[in-house]
């Protein structure tokens, strides 16, 4: 039997590192069961995961396993009953979140092992290279990811055969292919779960595109926050050269491709292509002004194609299954499947791979099983700090570029964060804008001093001092910036406020006019008020509050000094007569 151990980085986070320790020393001999390692296979919310496997058949899931279980596993195993082992496995209700999905991107994450190219080999990879190599021309190739309508998964959506057909078509002695792994936005981990889980599919991938554009050398540009996946990709490259897949004459074919990755300094801005090449080229990561592109000057000044993560990451099923099967998935203007971190207050968070024209509510509350603790969903925040925030009205919108963008937010890169009733909008903006303010390269005054402003009209707003016309400044500078931003970042970095604003204008109103919260999320604008009816005297909320904020005799009512109470909220949680309450 085959004891398969999920160490993606959530798992490892988890105690995966710990139960695969366990398990290994509790082997008294490696022929008792194969244990061995896989990558996340996107069920985030229930690691560490461990799978049980005869040959190729799955015959039971594990989930949140501890070390102090793998005794238990390891009996159940030598004994084969498996019966033993139910209270841990996985629930019909849970394992509805995969059953639910179409993977093609993340096909083989949290199946094979991503340390041995043995195991992708074994689920056809490198076949499609193979192929590419052997039967197609690089305008073959082109034309079959035209027929598969696949767009660029980084957040644009630009048609990918477009790209590539444009550096193929510029002239050049040296052209370069770079994967855009520099995925910086908050809650999003799509492209980090591909490399550590699959990293074999990427480099096929990205093989593929270069023969197809006629490039002699491919690179990974990856973010250095991501350790594990770069200790992964570092050794599948390893892997791939020593086995001809890298290298001079690939295959016999003639084509020769080098490759490489280099880790980013953690600069988001960096996700913009050109920002990204000139990080590469060694120079500050700042945007430059297009035209031109870099399918005509790129990296080096030399042909270039950019694509991230996802997009390389379905090309090689794209060639084994055909353009056309991958085009019957989606919808008419957004073709194939997505990946989507869904995260934030929902019951089942992980990746989720659907294809296009499903509905937010179907991800949400389908296969992410809804809110935490059954409240009510306020809103969802789609694309990162460059998109929106969608109400709960609008849940009912299909995923594709078109409908997302129609309701101010876009698709981005695939953060879904979920928000609930708890969740104050203004305050989401305010986090998002902080998050671009910082980000900012600071070339262009739009962005680098226009999110500023807007972030301290925010902080103003969020800490009571909101005034009459600052949602209108608010209005009045994001669209000032979106149209004289130089980058995607500045241009997109409006959407939170914007959409914050479009869809719940009363929460800003009561910020500001009423200096409240209706979330009750905002400190500054809480107040904590004991009621004298209640009140016994106990003197239990004076003793304890670490600040002294609360006075009185002893059977008689207490009450709150706000110009001291920090808000901690401790008193409330002490009293036994419910006699406090915040406002």
């Amino acid at each position: 039997m085959r004891v398969v151990v999920g160490q993606g980085s959530c798992g490892i986070a988890a105690g995966a590192g710990k139960v695969y320790n366990a398990l290994a020393s509790l082997r008294a001999n490696p022929s008792d069961f194969s244990l061995e390692t896989t990558g996340c296979i996107g069920m985030c919310f229930l690691e560490p995961i461990v799978d049980l496997y005869e040959g190729e058949d799955l015959k039971a899931r594990l989930v949140h396993v501890a070390e102090g279980d793998a005794e238990k596993i390891v009996n159940a195993v030598l004994q084969n009953n498996l019966d033993e082992l139910k209270p841990m496995m996985i629930s019909d209700d849970d394992a509805s979140f995969l059953s639910q999905q179409t993977r093609i991107a993340l096909r083989n994450c949290g199946i094979i092992d991503p340390t041995d190219i043995n195991s992708y080999k074994a689920k056809d990879g490198y076949m499609a290279l193979e192929k590419v190599l052997k039967t197609m021309t690089p305008e073959e190739v082109i034309e079959e990811i035209k027929v598969s309508g696949l767009a660029g998964r980084g957040g644009a959506g630009f048609p990918t055969w477009f790209k590539w057909n444009a550096a193929r078509g510029s002239e050049g002695d040296e052209k370069y292919l770079i994967c855009n792994a520099d995925e910086g936005d908050p809650g999003a981990f799509m492209d980090r779960a591909v490399i550590e889980s699959d990293p074999h599919n990427l480099i096929e991938g990205m093989l593929i595109a270069a023969y197809a554009i006629g490039a002699s050398e491919a690179i990974v540009y990856v973010r250095a926050e991501y350790p594990l996946a770069i200790i992964r990709l570092e050794n599948a490259i390893a892997q791939a050269k020593a086995e001809g897949i890298i290298g001079d004459d690939i295959m016999g074919s003639g084509f020769s491709c080098k490759f490489r990755y280099m880790a980013g300094a953690g600069a988001f801005v960096c996700g913009e292509e050109t920002a990204l090449i000139e990080s590469l080229e060694g120079k500050r990561g700042m945007p430059r002004l297009k035209p031109p592109f870099p399918a005509a000057a790129g990296y080096k000044m030399k042909p270039s194609n950019i694509n991230n993560v996802e997009t390389f990451a379905n090309v090689a099923w794209i060639i084994n299954n055909g353009g056309e099967a991958f085009a019957a998935m989606g919808t008419e203007g957004s073709k194939g499947t997505k990946v989507f971190a869904l995260t934030g207050k929902v019951k089942r968070g992980g990746l989720v791979e659907i294809p296009m024209g499903a509905t937010l509510r179907h991800v949400i509350f389908d296969i992410g099983g809804g809110i935490r603790e059954d409240k009510k969903i306020k809103a969802v925040q789609m694309g990162g700090p460059s998109g929106g925030c969608i109400p709960e009205r609008l849940l009912d919108t299909v995923i594709d570029y078109k409908a997302l963008s129609a309701t101010g937010a876009i698709m981005g890169s695939g953060g879904m964060v979920v928000m609930d009733e708890s969740t104050c909008m203004v305050g989401m903006a305010k986090f998002f804008l902080d998050f671009t303010s910082k980000e900012s390269c600071g070339k262009c005054v739009h962005c680098r001093i226009g999110t500023r402003r807007m972030l301290e009209i925010l902080t103003r707003i969020v800490e009571g001092n909101g005034k009459d016309g600052d949602i209108e400044l608010l209005e009045e500078l994001c669209n000032a910036i979106k149209d004289g931003a130089l980058c995607g970042l500045g241009q997109t970095a409006p959407n939170p406020v914007l959409t914050t604003i479009r869809y719940f204008r009363d929460e800003y109103e009561a910020h500001i006019n009423d200096k409240k919260c209706p979330a009750g999320e905002c400190m500054d604008l809480l107040h904590y008020r004991i009621d004298p009816e209640k009140c016994k005297g106990c003197t239990m909320c004076a003793r304890n509050c670490p600040v002294k904020a609360i006075s009185g005799e002893t059977k008689k009512p207490h009450v709150i000094d706000e110009s001291k109470c920090i808000k901690c909220g401790h008193c409330m949680t002490l009293c036994k007569f419910d006699a406090i309450s915040v406002e």
